[in-house]
């Protein structure tokens, strides 16, 4: 902006150009406070950005409305949240919307001039926002920010003109922003704003000396315009005037006249002294040495100031440069020590945690005990921590007076933990005395060997790895090493233990002790090849995934992604078409493999609910996407004759969108079944028929074998005897088939289950720039390998007998879905920090903005979590799987006794109902037990690290994005078994429906 340098150049004695910081967080709740009332925000405030509350602190708006000046706003409404009632006149304009760019400033012009004339105004506030929008919607190098920026600089112009001798004139950014556009970190882009200070009449007494400040701390603005204007200081501000806009000696004459530099710096150092003695006294959070060195150095500054004023002498400058050393001194301890440390809250926070993290270790080792016991001890347990928790708060009542609600939680928290980790080992030691031949294996997991495994020791590292500021900086890319290598020890194990390759027979032993073989070789090379290919697929999975990560600022040889811009920033018209039709290009394949996968497994030939879903919602749903993007970015100033058609697309499109995600969603959840029931003719129809051939396909494009193989031809014995069909004739012996023909049964709990990840993952991908599309598809790849990697491995431990009973998910697959959901949190662009929050997600469907706060703040927390959601809801597809990859004579025979039994899927489940239960129990405490100790590690991190100089711009942002996500992670795991649970029930009524007594 020209008119900066131009107007400082021309006359340096009526302006001067600053740099001006902030400190961090850079929002713009946080800013206005810390640019009215002088103190220091915390990250902790960040949450407030959502919902600004009114500022209960003194501040510089209240102090003006007390001495009876009048207080003109215009612009931006968080002002208005901020100071209810407070302005003299005020015009508020909505300011959430990022898309709109011209509403606040267009209002702000309309008013400005026409106020600036007028006599009904002492201090005017005009808050433009266009600039601020510009670089959320497109960045900062974008056209439109040029053109945006040529207004204001017009504007700067116009109202330098139109200024009056008796004005000063404030140009000011609350923040900075990145490269990409945004802010709220610590970055030095995010921080650096600029300062401009212009008055009609000589301010200054020449171009800027050696001796004025090289950048201007934020919060020194609030006492410099409090003295200037006449005003108290607010109470809370610890910022220092701003010396050069004071005289050197003596009252002046101009637009600012009164206080010399030395009675400027002498009240600022009276206020922020009587600052410092009333906050030490009530928070004792500062360092008592540190503050008898501030007090003494305060004494001594007064009593030289008070001698120099009595005897009527001009005090030295040296005085001048020591009561700047004292403020500066205040300000230095006030940022060392303004974060309320608690070290015995912290420390029980540490406990409670460690303990949650046990609890869950211990619940995924004994899930099978505590499946077969009563919920007496539960019971308990809930019991005794809430008497703990009401004796706590007694007992703070009696003796403080009033009841600390952390305290009685905390207390509630830990009796409850204790005491069921004492039942536990209980009832694993009276398990173990009673089934004394099971009880070493159960207890093995309590030994060095199991808990030294390597993929609990990947997590230890990760735990470890959390207390380096360099890891969290490089997390992305360790992450995808991580799971790249814990992948590739899954077929060296089990090529180690021979069960990768057919075990090769030894031709110098007779024939008659080679040991029979468990599977033909063509099997296990078949399964080999399978798991082979698939950790292919991973790899490669990884590292393209690897091209659409976001980067910190402290990576400076680092390059953003292009496909984390939407299209809309996109200049190219020819690069903008490229992009969008590969983004079309991963939805249609998304789509194509999921219907597919569905279709394989025969779950497309009912006409249920979750059926529909698949056959329309999910396509239409696509295509409402494809639209939304292609009308999303179409530059604003084409088509002019359809602009009014392209805003109404750019509401309604995204909006069917949440309908058919809605509607999908429910229809599954309501409907989960996608089984298709055929029942054969009366036998006497079929004697006559030597191989009759079979009268529905479970899916086109499939061979009769296949076709088999997936229908369960065998769904229960007891059921093909209680039909009516099956037991009054042999008709079932001619051809081998049974009575009743079920397609889509061995897959009945994984098929909707899949299908609602999918829909899901379609929803998320909606709140995502348009080029994300290539990187969810990529997810959906990942996922896939992994869960054929796992099924492929089960399959050929089970082939070569080594058969661990039950379906319990090892520990390995688990880990893997954990470290691929941390993978693709970043392969989405996104990082542990505040200024890569993608804030465009809360005005897809909603470019006017919204009137509340809820609604916005979801969006953009389904945007930030999305691979969060999707892995949590998708875990339990670890459990099905291998039984969805079954292979005849693996499971089967080992199971029953029967080597020549089919392969019946998804339905073993339901024949060990306890067993189910007990290994979907393991499986959810597991995931829990790993996302709860990353939260662990990271507050242990943010804890023992709290004096580290990367505290604030590293450690505590990964604590907090840690814990968000892991909630969002409980609420989505919940929501996955709650839909399993809901498919073992429907599963449990069509059976009671189809043959009463075979239901359990």
């Amino acid at each position: 902006m020209p008119a900066f340098e131009e107007t400082c150049s021309s006359r340096p004695a009526q302006c001067r150009l600053y740099p001006f910081r902030a400190d961090p967080p850079t929002t713009t709740m946080q800013r206005i406070k810390g640019l009215t009332t002088g103190s220091l925000p915390t990250f902790v405030d960040m949450g407030s950005n959502f919902a600004s509350r009114a500022i209960s602190d003194d501040n510089l708006i209240h102090q003006f409305g007390q001495v009876g000046k009048r207080v003109v706003f215009m612009g931006d409404d968080t002002w208005e949240s901020l100071f209810p009632k407070k302005f003299y006149r005020s015009l508020p304009f909505p300011s959430f919307n990022v898309h709109d760019l011209h509403t606040v400033d267009d209002g702000i012009l309309q008013n400005l001039y026409t106020t600036m004339v007028g006599d009904e105004w002492d201090v005017l506030v005009a808050h433009f926002l266009g600039v601020d929008h510009c670089g959320h919607r497109f960045g900062p190098d974008h056209p439109a920010m040029a053109d945006k920026l040529i207004q204001m600089d017009g504007v700067i112009r116009s109202v330098i003109n139109h200024i009056e001798n008796d004005t000063l004139l404030v140009v000011m950014g609350d923040h900075g922003m990145t490269e990409t556009g945004d802010h709220g970190g610590e970055s030095q882009k995010e921080t650096d704003a600029t300062l401009f200070l212009y008055s009609a009449i000589p301010l200054f007494p020449g171009p800027p000396s050696q001796d004025e400040p090289d950048v201007v701390p934020q919060i020194n603005l609030v006492p410099t315009l409090a003295l200037l204007l006449g005003v108290p200081i607010p109470y809370s501000s610890v910022g220092q005037v701003l010396l050069p806009l004071f005289p050197e000696f003596g009252p002046a004459q101009g637009a600012v006249a009164g206080l010399s530099q030395l009675e400027a710096l002498w009240i600022n150092t009276k206020q922020v002294s009587r600052f410092l003695v009333t906050y030490s006294a009530l928070a004792k959070d500062i360092p008592s040495e540190s503050l008898a060195v501030l007090q003494h150095q305060y004494e001594n500054l007064s009593s030289e100031y008070l001698t120099f004023t009595r005897e009527g002498r001009s005090p030295p400058r040296e005085l001048s440069l020591a009561l700047q050393a004292y403020l500066t001194s205040v300000q230095d301890v006030c940022r060392a020590t303004w974060a309320r440390f608690n070290p015995l809250k912290m420390a029980a926070g540490l406990i409670i945690l460690a303990l949650a993290c046990l609890m869950c270790f211990t619940v995924s080792e004994m899930s099978s005990v505590l499946v077969r016991e009563n919920n007496f001890r539960l019971r308990a347990t809930v019991v005794v921590a809430l008497l703990v928790g009401v004796c706590v708060a007694a007992g703070q009542l009696l003796s403080w007076g009033y009841v600390e609600l952390a305290w009685c939680m905390a207390a509630t928290a830990f009796t409850s933990e204790l005491f069921f980790l004492c039942q536990a080992l209980q009832s694993k030691t009276s398990t173990g005395v009673k089934n004394e031949a099971k009880a070493p294996k159960s207890a093995s997991w309590r030994t060095p060997r199991y808990l030294l495994s390597p993929p609990l020791v990947v997590t230890l590292l990760r735990f470890a790895s959390m207390l380096s500021n360099s890891y969290v900086i490089t997390e992305g890319q360790v992450v995808t090493f991580l799971l790249r290598s814990l992948a590739l020890y899954i077929p060296l194990r089990l090529n180690w233990d021979g069960l990768l390759l057919p075990a090769n027979q030894d031709p110098s032993k007779p024939a008659s002790l080679l040991p029979s073989p468990a599977s033909p070789p063509s099997t296990v090379r078949k399964e080999s090849s399978t798991l082979v290919a698939f950790f292919a697929l991973l790899v490669g999975s990884l590292y393209l995934s690897l091209f659409f990560h976001g980067c910190r600022e402290e990576q400076h040889a680092c390059q953003p992604s292009p496909f984390l811009s939407s299209l809309a920033r996109v200049k190219d018209n020819q690069l903008k078409n490229i992009f969008y039709v590969l983004s079309v290009s991963s939805l249609a394949v998304w789509t194509y493999l999921l219907r597919k996968c569905l279709q394989h497994y025969g779950n497309l030939n009912s006409s249920g609910g979750t059926v529909f879903t698949a056959r329309w919602i999910l396509p239409l749903l696509s295509v409402c996407l494809g639209l939304h993007w292609a009308v999303s970015a179409s530059p604003e100033n084409s088509f002019r004759n359809l602009s009014e058609l392209i805003k109404l697309a750019q509401i309604f499109i995204p909006r069917a969108a949440y309908c058919l995600l809605g509607l999908g969603l429910a229809l599954i959840w309501l409907d989960p079944l996608t089984v298709f029931v055929k029942t054969r003719p009366a036998s006497g129809t079929l004697k006559n028929l030597s191989v009759p051939p079979p009268r529905y396909r479970a899916s086109t494009g499939i061979s009769p074998q296949a076709e088999l193989h997936h229908l369960i031809p065998q769904i229960y014995q007891r059921m093909r005897r209680s039909l009516d069909d099956g037991e009054t004739s042999g008709a079932s012996e001619v051809d081998n088939r049974p009575a009743v023909e079920a397609y889509g049964l061995g897959t009945v709990y994984s098929a909707p289950l899949l299908l609602f990840c999918g829909l899901l993952g379609l929803g998320l991908l909606h709140l995502h720039p348009e080029g994300m599309a290539l990187s969810f598809l990529l997810l959906l790849f990942e996922m896939g390998a992994l869960l054929h990697i796992h099924a492929s491995s089960t399959t050929l431990c089970d082939l070569r007998g080594v058969y661990s009973g039950g379906f319990n998910v090892p520990w390995t697959p688990v880990v893997l879905w954990s470290l691929a959901a941390t993978q693709f949190f970043h392969a989405t662009g996104h990082l542990p920090t505040f200024s890569s929050i993608q804030w465009e997600a809360a005005f897809v469907g909603f470019p006017g903005g919204h009137t509340g706060t809820f609604l916005p703040a979801s969006l953009v927390t389904l945007n930030t979590f999305a691979s969060h959601i999707l892995f949590a809801v998708g875990c339990p597809l670890l459990l099905f799987w291998p039984l969805v990859c079954e292979v005849r004579g693996s499971r089967a025979g080992k199971a029953s006794g029967e080597g020549g039994e089919d392969a019946v899927m998804e339905m073993r489940l339901r024949e060990k109902p306890q067993l189910f239960s007990s290994a979907l129990l393991q499986l959810s405490a597991r995931y829990l037990f790993i996302l709860g100790l990353q939260v662990f590690a990271s507050v242990c991190a943010a804890a023992i690290l709290r004096r580290h100089l990367m505290v604030w711009c590293v450690f505590a942002p990964k604590f907090m994005f840690e814990a968000s996500g892991f909630l969002v992670s409980c609420v989505s795991l919940l929501l996955g078994v709650s839909l399993v649970l809901r498919v073992d029930v429907a599963v449990g009524h069509w059976f009671k429906r189809l043959v009463p007594d075979v239901s359990r």
